[in-house]
């Protein structure tokens, strides 16, 4: 196991850095969505506050990920941290998808 050798930081700088920078790219893309899309199966405050919460995710986001920078990636993410961000991906997922369905349909 020539792996077995691999430091925790270089652990951490393989796996949560590029987890972070997904969580970046979907959540900028899911922001762009809401911001220029006005969905008929959503009222509009449930899309403002899926926004919102997109938002404050962005900013729990780069606070991270300015951590981990920091500190040269000696610095984790809690998962209770990291759970939130993944359901909430996943709810824009859903709402993007359901919406491609509602145009395809008509």
């Amino acid at each position: 196991m020539s792996d077995s050798n691999i430091s925790g930081t270089e652990l951490l700088k393989t796996v949560l850095q590029p987890l972070l920078e997904d969580f970046q790219y979907w959540f900028t893309r899911s922001r762009d969505f809401l911001e220029t899309e006005r969905l008929s199966f959503m009222d509009e405050q449930e899309q403002l506050d899926l926004l919102s919460r997109l938002k404050q995710a962005q900013e729990e986001l780069n606070t991270a990920k300015m951590l981990f920078t920091a500190t040269e990636g000696q610095v984790g993410i809690d998962m209770a941290t990291m759970a939130p961000w993944h359901q909430l991906v996943t709810e824009c997922w859903n709402v993007a998808a359901r919406f491609r369905s509602q145009q395809s349909s008509q």
